[in-house]
């Protein structure tokens, strides 16, 4: 006589919940409660260079970036030093707002897919060394494609390219 198996309900597992992914739009949008100012302790006012520090939301980012003109460029440390002008610390979070040029580079490329002709030029935002930032939509070649179409000079030092002043 051959018997079914009962199966319980807790040994069958059930297909784990697929979130959709957030587009890099949505990421730009999302403030997480920034922007935010901050004290900082005698170890983080050594290394960043100030008592208080703001801590930008991603559009704040995207705004300066979108100020650059056709021509110009800006850095990560210039876009610092608007931040905590604005917020009146002493400095901005470094981390956060590379991140956040990173997070609106790609946003900008999801607008022009979609067909805008005014997007954040976020080629014309460099890194504070002069390098261009590899992380952008199309990589290195594309970030120095689009300086260069704009009259900027572009050198390769070992694998990186830098922004001739």
């Amino acid at each position: 006589m051959k018997t079914e198996k009962n199966t319980s309900e807790k040994s069958v597992k059930k297909p784990a919940k697929k979130s959709a992914k957030k587009s890099w739009k949505d990421k730009l949008n999302d403030s997480k409660d920034l922007p935010r100012v901050i004290n900082l302790n005698a170890e983080a006012e050594k290394r960043w260079g100030g008592k208080t520090m703001v801590i930008p939301s991603p559009i704040e980012v995207d705004a300066i970036m979108k100020t650059v003109k056709k021509g110009k460029i800006i850095t990560i440390n210039d876009i610092r030093k608007r931040l905590s002008e604005k917020h009146s610390t002493e400095t901005a979070c470094p981390i956060t707002t590379g991140i956040f040029a990173w997070i609106a580079s790609h946003a900008a490329e999801e607008d022009r897919k979609a067909g805008k002709k005014k997007i954040t030029p976020y080629w014309r935002t460099i890194k504070s060394t002069g390098e261009l930032n590899e992380k952008y939509p199309g990589g290195l070649l594309a970030h120095k494609r689009a300086l260069q179409a704009e009259g900027h000079e572009i050198v390769k030092k070992g694998s990186k390219y830098r922004l001739v002043k």
